[in-house]
């Protein structure tokens, strides 16, 4: 029988993260924790976080540092930061994880599949051909071939000063 490690999932599946208040904020407030929380980039009331809990390598989040729950309730200068991490992100996942497409959105309310409600925030998700089989259908499994400490590490160059494009 083969086995498939995924030990960081374990906070996710026993609830463990489920805490007081909302955990985008959370993370937004800790700046003194970025590595740890897996921050890669802030600019003007944003942060670019991988996510904790991930469908892929590499799934980015775009979140804003101001508790918003839906994108009618951002500035229009937020929405201009928006746009350009989303640029960002893009070229980030392009040239750090080498993916082939990137499949991008957000979800508002649980039916529309939002793990966090009343906090806006948009996902980025790098994807290769053949990245996905029938472990996720039938098996509802999904296999990582990273580590989130890999992906961070691939990718954080990108969210520095001078943007380690090729």
């Amino acid at each position: 029988m083969k086995h498939l490690e995924a030990p960081w999932r374990s906070e996710y599946v026993t609830g463990a993260s489920s805490g007081e208040g909302c955990i985008l904020c959370g993370i937004g407030g800790d700046t003194g924790k970025d590595r740890q929380n897996y921050v890669l980039h802030r600019e003007k009331g944003f942060l670019v976080v991988l996510n904790r809990f991930p469908y892929i390598n590499g799934h980015l989040m775009i979140v804003p540092l101001r508790h918003c729950p839906d994108l009618s309730g951002l500035e229009d200068g937020e929405l201009g930061t928006l746009a350009r991490l989303l640029v960002k992100c893009e070229k980030a996942l392009v040239h750090g994880m080498d993916c082939m497409g990137i499949n991008g959105g957000w979800n508002l309310g649980s039916c529309a599949g939002a793990g966090i409600e009343g906090h806006i925030h948009f996902h980025m998700l790098p994807r290769w051909s053949g990245d996905t089989n029938f472990l996720t259908t039938v098996g509802e499994t999904r296999v990582l071939s990273a580590s989130l400490d890999d992906s961070y590490n691939r990718l954080s160059p990108y969210f520095n000063a001078g943007g380690g494009e090729r």
